[in-house]
């Protein structure tokens, strides 16, 4: 009988590797996987390269994981911005090496990873540092540059709801890089905050098909200081 269940996140976590490439959902704040980020900083894995479109916000979640000295390359396409003081001070010290893509291109190159894509041309770039070192061409009259997919060891992505074979469906915006992330890992895991029984998802409405899921946890909303409760991001 399949069954992804995992009985927590350390369970699903406890292979991660040494030098592992690990991709990590989300936009902004929107589908982050706080509680597998914790997880894999429990785990202890370290000289990780993180994938992520952000370098983290304030001092948790993905900063939390940074902050740890723990990972040595970072790959995204917006790693600034007002609170992200802890990748500021490890990238202006030489702690922390970045790999800056553009929005676009880093989709579609983590994409090419799950389609079996070997490489692909792209006018994003080209005439910018972004490019340097790149190869291009002229295709139809304009400049393209050539770019690679990303693979990784794991993806830990955030999702509303899965049954025991892995399918899953994703709230709104949460949505975001997790569905390419689990096609292109060797394994994924997924927090969730409902487990449903098999045939109760609508197979029309599965948004990433549990072929590509390894673990699914199942994970609480988070409750506010007002009493009430987080919506899901």
């Amino acid at each position: 009988m399949i069954d992804k269940i995992a009985a927590s996140i350390d369970e699903a976590l406890q292979d991660v590797p040494d030098g592992a490439t690990v991709m990590i959902g989300g936009f902004g704040t929107a589908g982050i996987p706080n509680e597998l980020i914790e997880g894999l900083i429990r785990q202890g894995a370290r000289d990780l390269t993180i994938v992520n479109n952000n370098a983290g916000n304030g001092d948790h979640g993905l900063a939390a994981l940074l902050k740890t000295g723990r990972v040595r390359k970072v790959i995204c396409s917006f790693p600034r911005q007002v609170d992200s003081h802890v990748f500021d001070e490890l990238y202006r010290s030489g702690k922390l090496e970045l790999e800056l893509v553009p929005q676009g291109n880093l989709a579609e190159r983590i994409r090419a990873a799950g389609a079996g894509i070997g490489a692909f041309f792209c006018p994003t770039a080209f005439g910018t540092e972004l490019a340097k070192g790149k190869e291009t061409r002229e295709i139809g009259g304009r400049q393209y540059v050539l770019e690679y997919p990303i693979h990784a060891e794991l993806a830990l992505i955030k999702a509303e709801a899965g049954d025991r074979w892995g399918n899953l469906v994703y709230r709104m915006s949460a949505r975001n890089f997790g569905p390419v992330m689990a096609t292109a890992a060797k394994k994924t895991v997924a927090t969730v905050h409902r487990i449903v029984e098999l045939g109760e998802l609508d197979p029309e409405a599965i948004v990433t098909p549990g072929i590509f899921v390894n673990k699914i946890v199942k994970i609480e909303r988070v409750a506010t200081k007002a009493g009430g409760f987080r919506k899901a991001a």
